[in-house]
């Protein structure tokens, strides 16, 4: 198709061209009524398509010059019920947050906020709670009334409060599911590292605590300590007794152990059977010696009672100890699992020499040897 046009003509859809009879035709100017509508009509289309209710108060009257009739509309009100409900206003509200209305209202009536913003809930004529919000501010600040008209607009929230409550629920209960599977792992944790009978450290657990232990006094340069404890003839207290007497002996043993601990610092494990293990980090040959005396002394004054052809009798119970220490060096590279393997195999020796001496006594392994490095 040519759209090609002959010289001196113009195109219809031409801006520029001139339009027949434009010159003498005055400009055209909406009268003003109608321009008045027309903002009206702009606004309630923007207000419908924004979801808001526009409402405006007379602050100095305390009349309502506006009502939110959309949102008593929606709350299943007539009109006729509207002008009962604004004559308690308040009383739409939900308890818990009157007061939040009412604070929010004060703040920005008093300036501490410069506009009034509020969320809500409201009784709908079925009695349910719908979520609202409020935005709102006096805007006649410039006039010759100023602060006389609080112009706000109300909006539905319900759904998006229904999403942040189903959220904070969804939240709520994994924190406690979290909780509980945190206090199941520490009770898991628990039973991998404790002694089932005495509550002590088991055998897993020390030689780990131990490990750690070794590489510290290596890297610090502090002496270390191991005793190895273990019950005197206790097959045949077994044998005499029985074991759940036997278990009573047991616990009387780790008890005494126990009670011997420095808090947060000593280890004290039952190492299997009748045998403990305690470690001492900063603690030198001759401390650990004492330490071992005190503790053997003390066995040897426990007296466990159990029943004998109905008659209630004290078993008497001794341990031997066995004692090693070392001296940690300096810097790191340490194999510290197996350096306390092997201090715990000296005190071990020294356990047996301790039996072979009649028992009830306490052997030292020796003179303490510095930690070295596998080389």
């Amino acid at each position: 198709m040519n759209t090609a046009q002959p010289p001196g003509d113009s195109h219809p859809l031409d801006r520029d061209a001139p339009v027949a009879g434009e010159a003498d035709a005055p400009p055209f100017v909406w009268p003003l009524h109608d321009e008045a509508e027309l903002n009206k009509d702009r606004l309630e289309l923007a207000l419908e398509a924004a979801g808001l209710d526009l409402w405006e108060n007379d602050l100095v009257t305390g009349a309502v010059t506006r009502q939110a009739t959309k949102t008593f509309a929606e709350l299943g009100y007539a009109p006729e019920e509207m002008a009962a409900q604004m004559l308690d206003l308040y009383g739409l509200f939900h308890p818990d947050d009157v007061e939040t209305v009412r604070q929010a209202v004060h703040d920005h009536l008093s300036g501490v906020s410069p506009q009034y913003r509020c969320e809500f809930r409201l009784r709908s004529k079925q009695g349910e709670w719908v979520w609202f919000a409020n935005y709102g501010r006096i805007m006649d600040t410039h006039t010759s009334t100023p602060g006389r008209r609080l112009i706000g607009v109300t909006f539905n929230i319900h759904d998006r409060k229904q999403r942040e409550q189903e959220i904070a629920q969804i939240n709520q209960q994994l924190r406690e599911q979290n909780a509980l599977l945190q206090q199941l792992n520490g009770a898991l944790e628990g039973l991998a590292s404790r002694d089932a009978l005495t509550g002590l450290s088991n055998r897993r657990s020390l030689m780990e605590l131990g490990h750690n232990e070794c590489l510290r006094a290596y890297r610090y340069g502090y002496a270390i300590s191991v005793l190895v404890v273990d019950i005197d003839r206790f097959k045949d207290i077994n044998d005499s007794w029985g074991h759940l007497v036997g278990d009573r002996v047991i616990c009387a043993v780790a008890h005494q152990c126990q009670s011997r601990k420095r808090a947060g610092v000593d280890i004290v494990a039952r190492f299997g059977g009748e045998e403990f293990v305690i470690v001492l980090p900063q603690t030198d040959n001759s401390t650990a010696m004492r330490v071992a005396e005190a503790l053997r002394a003390e066995v040897a004054d426990i007296r466990v009672s159990a029943q004998n052809e109905g008659e209630m009798q004290d078993i008497r119970v001794t341990v031997s100890i066995g004692v090693a220490s070392a001296v940690g060096g300096v810097g790191g590279g340490v194999d510290g699992r197996a350096v306390f393997e092997a201090l715990v195999d000296r005190a071990d020796q020294a356990l047996y020499k301790a039996k072979g001496m009649g028992r009830n006594t306490v052997c030292g392994g020796g003179a303490a040897p510095a930690l070295s490095a596998p080389g």
